[in-house]
């Protein structure tokens, strides 16, 4: 099994390892962690093969752009802070059937976007 051409090599692995190491907040097991990273890094190898393959292939007239859109679509960028809290803050964003009396609660962790979105305003 370990010389499947995606497999990641040792030394990728002992660097996983040693990142969980010396990680401050240590939130799930070493073999969890190395299993995310894993599972991580083998997908940016086969998207990097498949942009590779629309490139080589010739498929298209302007391979840089559907390889741009295609990373695009696999790879979005993580929306931004204000994008997070003015999304918690809307009334039409919510999930299933909620009473109104907590219609008006906001979780810790969704409060604690919003004080960080807050916080990054300046102070006029």
């Amino acid at each position: 099994m370990t010389d499947h051409p995606i497999t990641p090599p040792p030394e990728l692995i002992k660097d996983w390892h040693d990142e969980w190491n010396e990680s401050d907040q240590i939130v799930h097991s070493a073999y969890t962690h190395i299993a995310i990273r894993a599972a991580q890094w083998g997908a940016d190898q086969e998207l990097t093969e498949c942009c590779k393959c629309i490139y080589d292939q010739g498929w298209f007239a302007n391979p840089e752009h559907r390889i741009a859109q295609l990373r695009a679509a696999r790879r979005p960028k993580p929306p931004s802070l204000k994008e997070q809290a003015l999304a918690l803050l809307d009334p039409s964003n919510t999930y299933g059937s909620i009473t109104q009396e907590e219609e008006y609660r906001i979780s810790v962790a969704n409060a604690e976007i919003i004080r960080r979105a807050l916080e990054a305003l300046p102070d006029d």
